[in-house]
């Protein structure tokens, strides 16, 4: 009974080409196994639920300035350049960098997610203490995870406090205006401009090699007084939690920032609004080749926006996204206690 012919239908018992086929026919039909989350995703995942079981305290409330959210700093390096610009409409924003003596070159543009951190943290310290001046803490790691990095995250030029040191000195030599225009079919056009340094003084003692030695001397930063009034006029407030999810992407910190200051917008009109993907690569994506290349990235960096803030309503339709007016901002205009969750 072991050993019947093949013409009859049979084959061997224990034939092993007989198992093999059917062993891929099985594989081919098995679904493929579930890919483990990345640490991101799995981040974006448990801000996720946290943010859907827990409304915002005043422990998660961040603010960043108006007019950088209307143009936000360069997502990568500009490089040497003696100065760079943003549009949005009749907004522009423009940066210019100081001469490091160390070099005889530009210290060079804040740029990518780190300084935008910082520039979320810088605002809300201005916001909360009434002060220009603000101290760093006590250990440079204690001013990494305030900023919202980590001191564990790698190591060289690359890890945590490298890179903060250097996206900091960066942003505390940078001068910026706001640059407002209209534009009239003849004549002059009509401008107005706020022209100031981020940082009217530093102490920056801190060495990343040694980030939990306390110094003997505070480290602070002390913004100048228009900036620090640029900050603190009108702030848009935001969610610190979906801040901490979002950071590894300055694209995604950016557009999260502007869809709730324009979620607040579009639902107080009552009116929904169409924007164009020209318009937002022109505002936030001018690092981009090219409008579709933008539109891609744009379009996944909201899909991770609207995991971690449920309140934004959009709408894809063709050349842009619509802002519906069922969005409600990120941030309530009163947040609530830890003690009234807790109770």
């Amino acid at each position: 009974m072991t050993d019947r012919k093949k013409d009859e239908g049979f084959v061997k018992v224990g034939e092993t080409g007989f198992f093999r086929a059917i062993a891929k026919q099985l594989e081919a039909a098995a679904p493929p196994p579930a890919k483990a989350p990345s640490a991101s995703e799995k981040r974006l995942l448990d801000t996720a639920v946290v943010v859907r079981q827990e409304p915002p305290d005043s422990e998660d409330l961040a603010f960043m300035a108006r007019e950088l959210v209307q143009c936000t700093l360069p997502h990568s390096d500009p490089g040497q350049v003696p100065f760079w610009t943003r549009r949005n409409g009749n907004f522009t924003l423009s940066l210019s960098s100081q001469f490091d003596p160390k070099t005889g070159k530009l210290v060079g543009y804040p740029y990518g997610s780190v300084p935008r951190l910082l520039l979320f943290w810088l605002t809300s310290e201005a916001v909360r203490t009434g002060n220009r001046k603000l101290h760093l803490g006590s250990t440079y790691n204690e001013f990494i995870r305030a900023v919202g990095l980590s001191p564990s995250t790698g190591g060289g030029a690359r890890g945590a406090g490298p890179r903060l040191q250097n996206q900091s000195r960066r942003l505390f030599t940078t001068n910026i205006s706001f640059i407002y225009t209209e534009e009239r079919p003849t004549g002059p056009t009509p401008e107005a401009r706020l022209n100031m340094n981020v940082a009217s003084r530093m102490l920056f003692w801190w060495d990343p090699r040694t980030p939990d030695q306390m110094n003997l001397w505070d480290n602070w930063v002390e913004l100048s007084d228009e900036f620090f009034q640029a900050l603190t006029a009108a702030p848009v407030p935001l969610d610190t939690r979906a801040l901490k999810a979002l950071k590894k992407s300055p694209l995604a910190l950016d557009l999260y920032a502007w869809s709730t200051h324009k979620a607040l917008s579009v639902a107080r009109k009552g009116k929904q609004q169409f924007i164009p993907w020209r318009g937002l690569m022109a505002q936030f994506g001018a690092d981009y080749k090219d409008t579709q290349n933008f539109r891609r990235k744009a379009e996944d960096a909201l899909k991770k926006i609207q995991t971690v803030y449920p309140g934004l309503r959009l709408r894809s339709v063709v050349g842009g996204i619509v802002v519906l007016p069922s969005s409600r901002p990120a941030i309530a205009s009163k947040p609530a206690s830890r003690r009234a969750i807790s109770d």
